[in-house]
């Protein structure tokens, strides 16, 4: 593999995805593994991201660029959030050395918004992918998750973001609230979940009370599991649309999230009349890995003349 030119790592709370990479973001060898940041003591990160690089037969003196929660406070070293508006060159500008290893690893800063506070890390990598393929990209860019986010981007900077809890709420509502018993068996109902959206979008304010119809209507109706399911997504996904209606309406939406994810949002998104376009989420953080690479070694080039 003598044409790597570095490692990127994206480091989250529960996973740990690492890529040998060309200079021009060539995927030359990929592992992963659960070493995310909840299961891992700040000791243990070097030991990890060693064993992970010999797997695939790295060389030592390959320089690592890492994103994600490895740069926490609970993480491996804290790389400190930049503030909104945020330069995504800054990313690779502003990344932290990590001391007392032996490797060049060097991990990307998170952005934080202060009114209204926000935080974000690991999203901001995958916009500055999109801006490594779009330069003159603007809009609004939605990345579908446990805690979705929802970006303005204009002149290559993020200008501000919301966050919405919506995929923890629906992990949360469907495998330990009583709403579970009625989502036992896997399934799925277009029907169900557009007419969820739409009723949500229509009067949010109803959500409440329609979530414990999910349950009822399973014991005293005949509700399936699959259209339980979908019916609590899109009660979640429409009350999300409808308390961010300042981000997408009449605009495109650039979505970038896993594909069944972002599937959905585009489904809800095409109940409105809003086109999206949907984005890989592992090219676009590779691509914001190859940004800061970029930036990482023209700023040394700079130091060394």
């Amino acid at each position: 593999m003598n044409n790597v030119a570095f490692i990127g790592v994206d480091w989250g709370t529960t996973s740990f995805r690492l890529w040998a990479l060309e200079a021009d973001g060539t995927v030359a060898a990929f592992t992963n593994g659960p070493f995310g940041m909840a299961n891992l003591k700040r000791s243990d990160y070097g030991s990890v991201l060693d064993d992970s690089i010999a797997k695939i037969g790295i060389a030592h003196d390959v320089p690592v660029v890492v994103c994600g929660m490895a740069g926490a406070a609970q993480g491996w070293c804290e790389a400190p959030y930049l503030p909104t508006p945020t330069p995504l060159y800054a990313l690779g500008n502003d990344a932290v050395k990590v001391l007392g290893t032996t490797r060049d690893v060097r991990i990307l800063p998170g952005v934080k918004q202060l009114s209204p506070a926000n935080v974000m890390r690991g999203e901001e990598t995958q916009i500055a992918g999109l801006l490594h393929h779009h330069p003159d990209f603007s809009g609004t860019v939605c990345l579908p998750g446990t805690h979705t986010k929802w970006v303005r981007v204009k002149n290559q900077s993020i200008l501000d973001f919301e966050t919405c809890m919506t995929g923890e709420q629906f992990g949360l509502f469907s495998s330990k609230s009583v709403l579970s018993h009625s989502m036992l068996v896997d399934g799925w109902s277009d029907a169900a979940f557009e007419d969820a959206v739409n009723i949500a979008l229509e009067e949010p304010e109803t959500v409440p009370r329609l979530l414990f119809g999910i349950r009822a209507n399973m014991l005293v109706s005949v509700q399936s599991a699959a259209e339980a399911r979908a019916r609590l997504s899109g009660l979640l996904i429409g009350q999300e649309l409808s308390a961010t209606r300042g981000f997408w309406e009449n605009r495109n939406v650039t979505l970038i999230g896993a594909p069944e994810l972002s599937k959905l949002y585009s489904q809800a998104f095409g109940l409105v009349g809003i086109a999206a376009r949907a984005l890989n989420t592992d090219e676009m953080t590779i691509a914001g890995l190859v940004s800061a690479y970029k930036i990482q070694k023209e700023r040394q080039l700079c130091l060394e003349r």
